[in-house]
């Protein structure tokens, strides 16, 4: 096992996410394919490696903990992030990963190919526009938007039971005054993602019942 695997695998278990050396191993390999197409399609400013590894697959596997039910929707998905990095540790779930720009679901669906994650579902879309058929289990964003036009956006994905979750930078106190009618927090925490000097935190917000 090379140093990088080790690493990866010692700071996910910081995080509570145990990652075989398979796992390992492809989720790094995620970080090659990137950085292949981002040499010809500009899909991350983040390009040094260490810092790829922290920002792109730690930030995303911290959000496991939170995932809830079977059916997990990533919108604003950009390059993959945070859907493909859950979608390798959790087979068992269904991951439709969202994004509105062409070039980033043709990265998604390569990946995802690549890594022979039968669990992800690319999509092309604006999420607005979405009505799916049921609603999701959790409804995950990352940078996505502020979180009253988030929830906003995303309300024709969710149900009573829906959770979603946001991974945000500093604590949005001015965000949270703000949510639309309807909706509540239901619990926030801080992240320490292992060797990002950054502050973290994530939120996971519901329909109030009716």
């Amino acid at each position: 096992m090379s140093q990088e695997q080790q690493q990866l695998i010692e700071d996910a278990g910081l995080l509570g996410v145990t990652l075989s050396e398979a796992q390992a191993v492809r989720a790094l390999q995620l970080l090659d394919e990137l950085s292949i197409w981002n040499r010809s399609y500009n899909l991350t400013a983040i390009t040094e490696r260490g810092a790829m590894i922290r920002g792109h697959l730690l930030d995303s596997l911290s959000a496991h903990v939170e995932l809830q039910g079977t059916r997990i929707a990533d919108v604003g998905t950009g390059a993959g992030f945070p859907g493909l990095p859950l979608a390798l540790i959790s087979p068992q779930r269904a991951f439709t990963l969202i994004d509105s720009v062409a070039k980033k679901i043709r990265f998604v669906t390569h990946a995802a190919r690549k890594l022979a994650l039968s669990n992800v579902t690319p999509l092309q879309a604006r999420v607005e526009t979405l009505a799916p058929a049921a609603p999701f289990d959790t409804v995950l964003a990352r940078a996505f938007a502020a979180l009253p036009e988030l929830l906003l956006s995303v309300r024709g994905l969710c149900g009573p039971g829906t959770r979603v979750l946001a991974l945000k930078g500093r604590y949005p106190a001015d965000e949270l005054a703000a949510l639309p009618p309807g909706w509540r927090l239901e619990h926030s925490h801080a992240l320490c993602i292992p060797g990002l000097g950054a502050e973290r935190h994530i939120l996971r917000l519901g329909l109030l019942a009716s």
